[in-house]
């Protein structure tokens, strides 16, 4: 609601003189919606972070024991007496006092609940009519000069939302990545398509015989949906990714330069020939379009509603089984997936997090063994990271490239992984076989902690050592990050080429305070004298003017000429 306000407000009035004096920044200067975005400095950035801070922090503080939105202050502590708020928000220390009718109160929470959701409604509007023609309330076709312009006549421009890109991923104008953005986004829908079609059928029917001989499980075993993740063996997900790597490496070839082509004729049948007329065509492809991004709509859909209920279209009155269904850890018998992780839950340790239902009906050493690997897998994380970023910074401390054997390598770590050895990357798959051998058949870590692979169970007691177990979660929710964190990294270098280089340049690439980093480097900068043991700047105040790991070697090498820096 205040968002909207803020969108609404500045068409009218704005502030009198100066946003930022230093600069000569009038208010008047600052365009209204996403535009003002790069107009503010970064000080006003800085300033709006730090009293949303303060508001969540200590003005504006969510007692848990008091009703959802019943707010306070904490100025002297949880036990002291703060301040609280009345109707329309007013303190009580100015008059402010809470609605003592029930029926009214509830009447006006329900009112401010609606308007709050048809201004979260509201303000995305207005960020997709803004990105889209400049205006949060524009006319499309009083932007001709919009970059969104360039594409508008392509294949894919449909009603109602016309030429849909609110993020403004063509806005630069490039032909060709907008022709891999569409060929991805076919590819999407037609997986999508198959996924759909892959949820409802087993529904109706099944395959007759065995899905894994070997094991004794037919196709009837299988549930539907995400249920079936964890009964499907994993030789069987082998074979699955085979399959799609085969068909995606050698099968699917583009033909030509149009997007989504790959020579297979009408319906992907290459016997049914392709399809000659080029408007039927057009509107063939207009609506595998339509029909695919319908399917990725689909598919989460039917994902969350499994997750939820159980069913990709069950009533939720009907499971009451949903593990969504627990209202709190007490009412859970004993020993249940929730009591078996207490207290290392996740983002919070009260919470139990579990929409695709992979608890239901599992042991309690089956939950030990499942956090133990999303353990393991955010560990994993959590070093690639740092192994990205070290890379990207232009450090590659070990092999052949450190020696001087090959002169160049890129910083891309993507394109860097592809001018690895093929050598280096089976010594690579070689050290994490041996590392797993050691954790499952040698030094096999307790039963009741199978995440403890250094074997600290035997030297610190969860029960005894309370903080121990704010530390596990401290490691879950960064390894979480870190998973999210490294999966972002690698999308973003695929798709656009972006590896986040600025974590090797001075402020992350910002030129602002190059000179400041330059002379305090030098131990100009408060008349001091140089700290050769500290040319990094890794400690006091100045900490930020570098990444700790990560002094760009050309600065360097220039303050410290010929080889003084070692």
């Amino acid at each position: 609601m205040l968002a909207c306000l803020g969108y609404i407000t500045p068409e009218f009035v704005k502030f009198p003189g100066y946003l930022s004096p230093s600069t000569g920044l009038k208010f008047a200067d600052v365009p209204t919606g996403l535009a003002a975005t790069t107009k503010v400095p970064a000080v006003g950035w800085t300033q709006y972070v730090v009293f949303c801070g303060i508001c969540e922090l200590f003005l504006l503080h969510q007692d848990p024991d008091k009703p959802p939105g019943k707010l306070g202050t904490r100025f002297f502590g949880e036990g002291n007496t703060n301040y609280e708020y009345g109707s329309l928000g007013i303190p009580n220390y100015l008059g402010g006092a809470p609605i003592a009718d029930l029926e009214i109160k509830k009447t006006k929470l329900n009112a401010e609940l609606a308007n709050g959701r048809l201004a979260m409604m509201a303000i995305i509007g207005m960020f997709f009519q803004d990105g889209l023609t400049g205006s949060a309330w524009g006319d499309w076709a009083n932007y001709t000069s919009s970059p969104m312009r360039a594409f508008e006549g392509e294949l894919g421009i449909q009603a109602p939302v016309g030429f849909w890109d609110p993020l403004g991923l063509s806005a630069d104008g490039d032909v060709a990545f907008f022709k891999r953005r569409r060929e991805t986004e076919l590819k999407h829908g037609r997986i999508s398509m198959f996924a759909c079609i892959g949820y409802i059928v087993p529904e109706y029917f099944r395959f007759p015989g065995e899905l894994s001989p070997k094991l004794g499980l037919q196709f009837t075993d299988i549930p539907n949906g995400l249920a079936a993740i964890s009964k499907v063996p994993g030789q069987g997900w082998s074979q699955i990714v085979g399959f799609l790597g085969t068909y995606e490496l050698f099968i699917n070839t583009p033909v030509g330069d149009e997007p989504g082509n790959y020579g297979k004729g009408n319906l992907g049948l290459g016997f049914l020939g392709p399809v000659s007329d080029p408007e039927a065509r057009k509107k063939k492809l207009s609506a595998e379009l339509a029909n695919g991004r319908l399917a990725m709509v689909a598919i989460i859909g039917m994902f969350f509603q499994d997750g939820l209920t159980g069913s990709a279209w069950g009533d939720w009155a009907l499971y009451v089984d949903s593990p969504l269904r627990a209202e709190a850890a007490a009412s859970v018998p004993a020993r249940s997936p929730q009591e078996v992780l207490a207290g290392t839950g996740g983002p919070f340790p009260e919470n139990f997090w579990d929409p695709a239902g992979l608890s239901r009906g599992k042991t309690e050493q089956e939950m030990l063994e499942l956090r133990a690997i999303e353990l393991k897998h955010g560990r994993v994380s959590m070093l690639a990271c740092l192994g990205w970023f070290h890379v990207a910074a232009g450090w590659h401390p070990v092999g052949d490239f450190y020696i001087g054997e090959y002169d160049v390598i890129d910083d891309n770590p993507l394109i860097s992984l592809t001018q690895l050895p093929i050598g280096g990357i089976m010594q690579v798959v070689f050290t994490i076989m041996v590392l797993e051998w050691l954790t499952l058949y040698i030094t096999k870590p307790p039963v009741e902690r199978p995440w403890d692979l250094l074997g600290w169970t035997d030297v610190i007691a969860d029960e005894e050592y309370p903080p121990w177990k704010e530390r596990q979660l401290q490691e879950l929710n960064n390894g979480r990050l870190a998973m999210m964190g490294i999966v972002g990294l690698i999308v973003g270098d695929s798709l656009f080429g972006e590896y986040f280089k600025g974590i090797g340049q001075v402020c992350f690439g910002n030129p602002v305070c190059e000179e400041i980093a330059v002379n305090f480097l030098k131990g100009d900068l408060l008349n001091g004298p140089p700290m050769p043991s500290n040319p990094y700047g890794l400690g006091g105040i100045f900490q930020p003017i570098y990444p700790p790991l990560y002094p760009p070697r050309e600065v360097l090498e220039n303050i410290f000429p010929g080889g003084s820096l070692g």
